[in-house]
């Protein structure tokens, strides 16, 4: 398996849209800067919880 199949970039997308579409309705303006960290931080959490539970499952079987 290549290193971008556990890449989450849908998953950061999803939070970047999402966190930019909230601020805009509920503030009437998106911030692109708090929506692009917020992204970044789950990316880079989904792709931890990736590496760890393929650690798990490659040594327990």
């Amino acid at each position: 398996m290549a290193f971008a199949d556990n890449l989450p970039i849908s998953e950061s997308l999803g939070v970047f849209v999402g966190v930019a579409g909230f601020d805009w309705l509920t503030e009437g303006q998106a911030e692109p800067l708090k929506a692009l960290l917020s992204a970044l931080v789950a990316g880079g959490v989904i792709l931890a919880a990736r590496r760890l539970l393929r650690k798990g499952r490659d040594t327990g079987g």
